[in-house]
């Protein structure tokens, strides 16, 4: 019990560390960064949309995209657990911890800390690049003329040395220069794919095929449109949202596959070998009983009990 304590509390120590690293990391770029700031060209169509307002805000991706997953998990777990009766407690630090606990840990755990890889790639991403946003004009407003369609110099000149005029939205100027890749697509695709693979091991229920596909489908669709909706609210290029959805898809499969669903397969095969050595078992006895019938071992009584010869 020592030794298992001991690997269970190391094992929480080195997950901290590399989840704390990661935090790290994020934080840097989020507070100490700036987006390297690229030029533009005047007659450049793309920058010249309107700015709206997000049709799902940063706060409600978030809520779908970590937090949705993280319940659906966590009470998945509960319910395998209880399901398949697994009344084991897992011992740490002499605190006992119920079973489905430990493998709401072992789920949820590697899906914050490939959320966390995914936002960090993101955001290293969009300071790295600094790709200006369809409403970068709007804005920004730089202190540069480009209503005179007729000055070739102007309008076909890369301008770097320019600054922002429009203090209505100082807020936004940095934000205007993150538009690689669509934050929002990335964090999207990973949680509800995560999601979505996890639920294609964990609900086995029998009484409706399609609730589980259904249940996928629900997800993926709901990431798909918060996507499509960047496109439409001008806040990213379809480049942009198509960058973050593949990333987002990427490490969500490195997370899940690797780290989740292997786990999760071998949980599925150890109950379908347990399920098949007791039918095993049960056959065997079966058979002996038969066969010490079939030698006289046995004797039917009036009462129709078969009764042991001692």
């Amino acid at each position: 019990m020592t030794t298992s304590m001991s690997s269970g509390a190391m094992k929480i120590v080195i997950d901290f560390c590399c989840f704390l690293s990661v935090g790290i990391g994020i934080l840097y770029l989020m507070l100490f960064t700036e987006p390297y700031e690229r030029g533009f060209f005047c007659n450049d169509e793309s920058i010249k949309y309107p700015f709206k307002i997000s049709t799902i805000s940063t706060e409600a991706a978030a809520f779908f995209a970590f937090f949705i997953p993280t319940f659906g998990m966590l009470f998945g777990e509960f319910l395998y657990a209880k399901i398949m009766k697994k009344q084991s407690v897992f011992v740490i630090c002499g605190i006992n911890i119920p079973i489905w606990i430990s493998m709401a840990y072992n789920k949820i755990g590697v899906f914050a800390f490939g959320a966390a890889v995914n936002v960090l790639i993101t955001e290293s991403g969009k300071l790295t690049i600094g790709r200006l946003r369809p409403h970068f004009l709007e804005i920004c407003k730089p202190n540069i003329s480009c209503s005179d369609v007729s000055n070739f110099e102007i309008q076909y000149k890369y301008h770097i040395d320019y600054e922002c005029t429009n203090n209505n939205t100082i807020d936004y100027w940095d934000a205007a220069r993150k538009s690689f890749p669509s934050g929002h697509a990335s964090c999207m695709i990973y949680g509800m794919l995560y999601f979505a693979l996890y639920l294609q091991l964990r609900v086995t229920w029998k009484g409706s095929k399609l609730l589980r596909h259904s249940l996928q489908i629900i997800c993926l669709w709901f990431s798909w449109y918060v996507a499509m909706s960047r496109i439409s609210d001008y806040m990213h290029h379809w480049s942009d949202v198509c960058a973050g959805m593949l990333l987002g898809a990427i490490v969500a499969l490195i997370h899940a596959s690797v780290f989740c669903i292997s786990d999760l397969f071998e949980e599925r095969q150890r109950v379908v070998n347990d399920n098949s050595q007791n039918t095993m078992i049960a056959e065997n006895i079966k058979t002996i009983e038969s066969e010490n019938r079939s030698n006289g071992l046995f004797n039917n009584e009036t009462n129709n009990d078969y009764v042991y010869r001692c």
